[in-house]
């Protein structure tokens, strides 16, 4: 088969690029271009190029807050077509949330019709919605043409756009920003304007002032959805002085009540950016799950306002339980991100703290305005340069008419007469006939010199940095004055909180507190009697059996049990079986050996401290907070040797400690010689030849030692230098009077 051969002049094989090389310029060029033009914000007007075009085609539109409305499909067409070349969605999408008065602090558009709910229901389609700006779009935009701001080509070079807008107002903490771009991101919750501009003015009169000073001034973000800031003041002041850190945000709520006892929780503003019908849907699915057991049913009533409405499986139920609950498990509470991340002098990137992004605002400030003084200036230059030649015009009149008749060239007679500049000779061959009168001399007059007084007046102002700085003072005061807290769009609506201290423990939360007494056998039987005032004579027992201690308690509390085998056990007091009967035993609830005898019962208090010791006499000081059993298993407190057994646990509350043992010797030593431990055999605390411990005791020395007898007498010995010795001494013979038993409490309690 014939092939035709490449002609001669054939297009040379293209020059060969290295892969990596090729990938890496084009990868970052495509990052630059995200980083610069899509996700991080300019410091100075804290808009994005989408959102400046936006606003600036807008006012090219002539929608200023007190104009007509314009379909918003207007507005995207002339953006798309003119400024941003991109898809048509994207920019309504912009559009939209800049006209959300749930989603921006301060909206700057001004829109009609259906613009989405805080439910996260979408927009209706831009052909249904219109827009206009509103007084904070206007108060970003005063002044761009008045020379303020450099202007740019736009992509296809038919017309121009602002580089960055004047931004009479802090836009970019006041509405914040959030964006993703490649390897970086930016978030900045709304904030104050009042507050920003009062840290902006404070900043102009203190240069030095410092970040916990501005700190103070700006207390937090003001969420246009309000609800409470939980965060503690030393976090947020960390977060304003690095640019990075969060903040816990809390939905704000309190409790209805709806008669006979019974009450509800209504939630009536959430954290910024939860949709209303996810955390409806959620919390609906943990009730399912559920994972929510003091809830009964959520509802939502909301109209324009938010209502949420919570009710309690219980009307014993504690609302601050409940909440805490959902605020750990729901989006009640959550967290927004701080990253001040932003493009620093419309150029480069940086992670800017408080006090930086003030500066380059006041710092663009200033620069806008020498460039309005300066454009301002030309213009009056240029006028006082025609009223001059007016004026020559009138001293001349008769002269200059007959220039104009006569000649065939009279702007270059003109200009050589009377040392007039082409400007001036200009203005004289435009003027109509009609200025030719009297009054208007006289009105020009007038003019020149009002002109005369603002030219020197802006000369001063850009030949001293002094009164610049106090007019762009003035400037932030009237921006308070229109946005200030005593409006309505400028009021503060998110509040400052503390996270009450509240341990969440369902079982308690679902059982009803009520007093009962706790009855507890020699071989351990268990039971509880309700009320305090029972009569314990009146119990009955199983044969053999008798009381070994009754404790007055509540329902919601818990009991703690130590064993002879050294063994901390947890009981319930809401498990606990009813008076009737004997109850039952104690080895059904715990996993108590068969050889193990009871020590103790207690109300758990996690802040007490217990004295444990066996009859080895050994013995230490451990907080009841340790010794809390989660399983039925018990937990392990006291060491124990071979043929060893816990005799001892009592409460260490006093300056001293009395032991005896069997041999009826008896020793007083101070407290501080125990030491305090969470597992262990202890120390000594006393000695013995062939003996054991029979009881210990801790006592205030300046009460005195007591002790019960077997009678209900309760004896006091008070001079205890006969008894008083060193840890792990032999003691001496108990006082005349001690209980027989060998016990400092020889009846049952």
């Amino acid at each position: 088969m014939n092939q035709t051969p490449p002609p001669s002049d054939a297009t040379p094989d293209p020059t060969p690029v290295n892969l990596r090389d090729a990938l890496e310029e084009r990868y970052l060029s495509y990052a630059l271009s995200t980083i610069m033009h899509r996700a991080l914000p300019d410091v100075r007007d804290g808009l994005k190029p989408v959102h400046r075009r936006l606003l600036y085609a807008m006012r090219q539109l002539r929608l200023d807050p007190d104009a007509g409305f314009k379909k918003c499909a207007r507005v995207v067409g002339d953006v798309i077509g003119k400024y941003h070349p991109h898809g048509d969605q994207a920019v309504y999408d912009a559009l939209v949330r800049l006209a959300q008065n749930f989603a921006v602090r301060y909206p700057l558009v001004d829109g009609q019709g259906n613009f989405g709910n805080v439910d996260g229901d979408n927009a209706a389609a831009m052909r249904y919605t219109e827009a206009r700006l509103t007084e904070a779009a206007r108060a970003l935009l005063d002044g761009i043409d008045e020379d303020t701001v450099d202007f740019r080509d736009t992509y296809d070079g038919e017309d121009s756009e602002p580089v960055v807008l004047p931004a009479a107002l802090p836009n970019l903490l006041a509405n914040g920003a959030a964006g993703i771009a490649v390897g970086m991101a930016t978030n900045i919750p709304p904030h104050n304007l009042d507050e920003l501009c009062a840290a902006a003015q404070a900043l102009i009169a203190r240069p030095d002032i410092t970040a916990a000073e501005l700190a103070d001034i700006v207390p937090g973000p003001d969420f246009p959805t309000g609800g409470v800031i939980v965060e503690d003041r030393a976090s947020i002041g960390d977060a304003y002085a690095t640019g990075r850190g969060g903040f816990r945000v809390r939905a704000r709520w309190h409790r209805e009540d709806t008669g006979r006892g019974q009450w509800q929780i209504v939630v009536t503003e959430i954290p910024y950016q939860v949709q209303k019908s996810r955390l409806i849907e959620k919390i609906a699915e943990l009730l399912t799950a559920k994972k929510l057991p003091l809830l009964a049913d959520v509802r939502d009533e909301s109209t324009e306002d938010i209502r949420i409405v919570l009710e309690p499986r219980s009307r014993t139920v504690e609302p601050d339980l409940l909440m805490e609950q959902l605020f750990r498990l729901t989006d009640l509470e959550s967290r927004i991100p701080l990253n001040m991340n932003v493009l620093s002098g419309g150029q480069v990137p940086r992670v800017l703290s408080l006090r930086e992004v003030l500066n380059e605002w006041l710092a663009h400030r200033k620069e806008v305005l020498v460039r309005r003084s300066r454009h301002r200036l030309a213009k009056i230059e240029h006028r006082l340069e025609v009223l001059g030649g007016y004026l020559v015009a009138y001293l001349n009149i008769d002269e200059v008419i007959h220039i104009i008749r006569e000649e065939d060239h009279p702007k270059a007679v003109m200009m050589e007469r009377f040392d007039l500049t082409e400007v001036q000779a200009e203005a004289i061959l435009n003027m109509r006939l009609r200025a030719l009168r009297k009054l208007e001399e006289i009105e020009i007059r007038k003019e020149h010199d009002t002109l005369t007084a603002e030219k020197g007046e802006i000369e001063a102002l850009l030949a001293s940095d002094d009164k610049q700085w106090a007019r762009i003072s003035d400037e932030i005061g009237e921006v308070r004055a229109r946005f200030g807290k005593d409006t309505e769009v400028g009021r503060r609506r998110t509040d400052f909180g503390d996270v009450p201290q509240i341990e969440v423990n369902l079982d308690e939360a679902l059982i009803e507190r009520e007093p009962i007494t706790v009855i507890l056998s020699e071989k351990g039987w268990i039971r509880a009697l309700k009320g305090h005032g029972n009569d314990l004579d009146k119990l009955q027992f199983k044969t053999g059996d008798k009381l070994l201690r009754a404790l007055k308690a509540q329902t919601t509390d818990k009991l703690i049990l130590f064993a002879t085998n050294g063994k901390f056990y947890t009981l319930s007091a809401s498990d606990l079986p009813g008076g009737r009967g004997a109850g039952e035993p104690v080895r059904l609830m715990v996993d108590l050996e068969e050889d193990a005898g009871i020590v103790e019962l207690l109300v758990h208090d996690p802040n007490r401290k217990l004295l444990i010791a066996s009859n080895a006499g050994n013995g230490f000081i451990v907080s009841e907070s340790e010794v809390y059993a989660a399983t039925r298993k018990g937990k392990q407190a006291l060491n124990l040797g071979k043929g060893e057994r816990a005799v001892v646990c009592t409460p260490a509350d006093g300056d001293s400690v009395a032991v005896v043992g069997d041999n009826r010797k008896l020793l007083v030593f101070g407290l501080d010689e125990v030491n305090e431990m969470t597992r262990g055999r202890g120390v000594r605390l006393q000695r013995y030849r062939g003996g054991a411990l029979s009881d210990a005791r801790v006592f205030t020395r300046a009460e005195g030692l007591q002790w019960t007898d077997s009678a209900g007498r309760t004896r006091t010995v008070t001079d205890l230098a006969e008894w008083t010795g060193s840890r792990a001494s032999a003691g001496k013979p108990v006082p005349r009077g001690f209980p027989k038993s060998g016990r400092f409490d020889d009846t049952p309690s």
